[in-house]
C-alpha cells in the first residue's frame, strides 16, 4: 500500500519504533538511523523485532560527517519519525524548521508522552503516568481496587504509536496533494484521552459515571474475567440482553430471579461473587468448550503462546515464531493481499554501506 513512501526513523524506544514498524508492514521503505557503537557493543545487541522490514544505518548524530548523511537521508524521504524529548532534535540541527527547509514535503512525526507543549512537555514519564493523567486509567481495575498497571497497549501503542501512524498517513496525503509537509505532534496523553470518547459518549444516557464500578462496562458481573479451577481465566462480556440470555441459559441460570436483573447495579457485587464460585468449579477449557460457537460473548483468556495455537488465530495465521518468541502478522488486512510472514529484523548497521552508496556518499 505504501511502496512509494520512504520513512526515516531516528532510533528510539517503544511507540516510535512500533509506528515505524507498522508503516513498514504497510509497505513503506523504512530506514532506521541506529546509534553508532563499537563493534563489540553492536555484536552484543540482538536485532530488535520492531525493526522487522526495515533497513538499518548506524550514525553518530553528534559527528559532523554522520550528520551530513542523516540530512541527506531526510532530504530524500517523505516522512521522519523521532521520539526524543522536545528540543533534542533542534539541538542536533535536525528540527522541523531546518528539515522542512531542506525538504518542504517532509511529514515530521514527533512521538512523546506529554506532547511538544504544556507544563509537563520536558518531563520524564512512562505509559502509566500518561494514561493516569489522561483519564484512560481510571476504570482499569475491579471496583474497590487501585487501577492496575496494564500492558503498554493503552498508552504507548494505542494512544501513542497508532495515533502517530494516523497522523503520518494524513500528513502524507496532504503532502501528496499540496507538496507541503507538516509536523505531527503525537502525544500519548492526547491519544489515550481521545480513545476515551467512546466511554464518554455513554455518559449522556448514564452508561458511564465517575464512580468506579457503577458504569455499564465497569463493575458488572457480566463484564469481567473469572478465575477457573485450573488457574486459567475466562473473559465474559455479555452486554446485550439477548447475549446475556444465552450466557445464563448455558450456566443453568435462566430462571434465577437475581441473575435476571442484569442492570441492577446493587446486585452486581453479589452476582460477581456467585459467578466466581461457579467458574472456580471447572477448568478454563471446560468453560471455553461449553460456550464454543455460541453468541454468549465468552472466551478464554490466553497467553500469546497458546493464542498462536487457537484454531481461529491459526487459520488467520496471526502469530509467527516459536515458543515465547512470537510476532503478530501485519494488520489490518486488505482485499486480495495475503498477510506476509514478518520479515526478519536487520542487524544494527547492516545496510550502512549500501545506503551511503545510494546517497552518493
Amino acid at each position: 500500500m505504501l511502496q512509494s513512501v520512504r520513512i526515516i526513523e531516528i532510533e528510539g524506544i517503544g511507540p516510535g519504533p512500533f509506528a515505524a514498524m507498522t508503516l513498514a508492514d504497510l509497505g513503506a521503505e523504512v530506514i532506521t538511523i541506529h546509534r553508532a557503537a563499537a563493534p563489540e557493543a553492536r555484536a552484543a545487541q540482538p536485532a530488535n523485532p520492531l525493526d522487522r522490514g526495515k533497513r538499518s544505518i548506524t550514525l553518530d548524530l553528534k559527528d559532523a560527517e554522520d550528520l551530513k548523511v542523516a540530512k541527506a537521508l531526510i532530504a530524500s524521504a517523505d516522512g521522519l519519525i523521532e521520539g526524543m524529548r522536545p528540543g533534542v532534535m533542534e539541538r542536533l540541527g535536525l528540527g522541523p524548521d531546518e528539515m522542512r527547509a531542506l525538504n518542504p514535503k517532509l511529514v515530521y512525526g514527533r512521538m512523546t508522552g506529554w506532547g511538544q507543549t504544556g507544563p509537563r512537555a520536558k518531563l520524564a514519564g512512562h505509559d502509566l503516568n500518561y494514561i493516569g493523567l489522561s483519564g484512560a486509567l481510571w476504570y482499569g481495575s475491579l471496583p474497590g481496587q487501585p487501577p492496575m498497571t496494564p500492558a503498554t497497549l493503552v498508552g504507548d501503542i494505542g494512544g501513542g504509536a497508532l495515533y502517530l501512524v494516523i497522523g503520518m498517513l494524513a500528513g502524507l496525503m496532504r503532502a501528496k496533494d499540496t507538496g507541503r509537509g507538516t509536523v505531527v505532534d503525537a502525544a500519548i496523553v492526547d491519544g489515550s484521552a481521545h480513545m476515551m470518547n467512546l466511554l464518554m459518549s455513554m455518559s449522556s444516557v448514564g452508561g458511564t459515571v465517575t464512580e468506579r464500578g457503577q458504569s455499564r462496562l465497569d463493575g458488572a458481573h457480566w463484564s469481567r474475567s473469572y478465575r477457573c479451577a485450573d488457574g486459567g481465566y475466562i473473559a465474559v462480556q455479555a452486554l446485550e440482553a439477548k447475549f446475556y440470555a444465552i450466557f445464563l441459559d448455558k450456566l443453568g441460570l435462566s430462571d434465577d430471579e437475581e441473575f435476571l436483573q442484569q442492570t441492577n447495579k446493587a446486585l452486581w457485587p453479589h452476582l460477581s461473587s456467585r459467578l466466581e464460585a461457579i467458574f472456580a468449579e471447572r477448568p478454563r477449557d471446560h468453560w471455553a468448550q461449553l460456550f464454543h460457537g455460541l453468541d454468549a460473548c465468552v472466551a478464554p483468556v490466553l497467553p500469546p503462546a497458546e493464542s498462536a495455537n487457537d484454531p481461529h488465530m491459526a487459520e488467520r495465521n496471526v502469530w509467527h515464531g516459536e515458543g515465547e518468541v512470537l510476532q503478530a502478522a501485519a494488520a489490518p488486512r486488505f482485499d486480495g493481499a495475503t498477510p506476509v510472514t514478518p520479515a526478519a529484523p536487520p542487524q544494527r548497521g547492516a545496510d550502512s554501506d549500501a545506503i551511503r552508496k545510494e546517497l552518493g556518499l
